[in-house]
């Protein structure tokens, strides 16, 4: 006779509920471009999300409360001229969005208030020199003190 074996898990007692259909992003065309870094970044803000683009790489850039079926022709951030692979939030400015490529260079946007309403093809500021792609960015929050 043999006995069965079943774990505790502190998860047994949580339950979830499906979101509902308009609480969801749909109809976004995620980049295949895999990579080691994440397709998407948000803040309090935005939720940013690397897209398929034509001609060069580009990503979305969404109001928190703009859910539901988002149109083909919603505008996007595009500028560079290869793949992005990495996109990240300034953690000081929630309008600041900074992107690395393939085409080895980091372009930093400026997000308008209420999201995008025409595509966003001018960086604020264009970082170049990378001998390699840029593929992960990291962002740090930090403090300096005077003496």
């Amino acid at each position: 006779m043999s006995r069965k074996v079943v774990r505790t898990s502190k998860f047994r007692h949580v339950f979830g509920q499906a979101v509902k259909a308009d609480q969801c992003y749909d109809d976004i065309r995620i980049s295949q471009m895999t990579w080691d870094s994440n397709f998407c970044t948000v803040n309090p803000k935005f939720v940013a999300m690397i897209v398929e683009a034509s001609g060069g790489g580009a990503f979305i850039v969404l109001p928190l409360n703009k859910t539901g079926r988002i149109d083909m022709s919603y505008p996007n951030v595009c500028g560079h001229t290869g793949p992005v692979l990495d996109i990240e939030f300034c953690p000081h400015n929630d309008n600041i969005i900074a992107s690395g490529s393939e085409d080895c260079s980091v372009m930093i946007w400026e997000i308008p208030d209420g999201g995008l309403i025409t595509p966003l093809t001018d960086p604020v500021v264009k970082l170049e020199g990378h001998s390699k792609r840029v593929g992960i960015l990291i962002l740090t929050a930090s403090t300096h003190s005077q003496h």
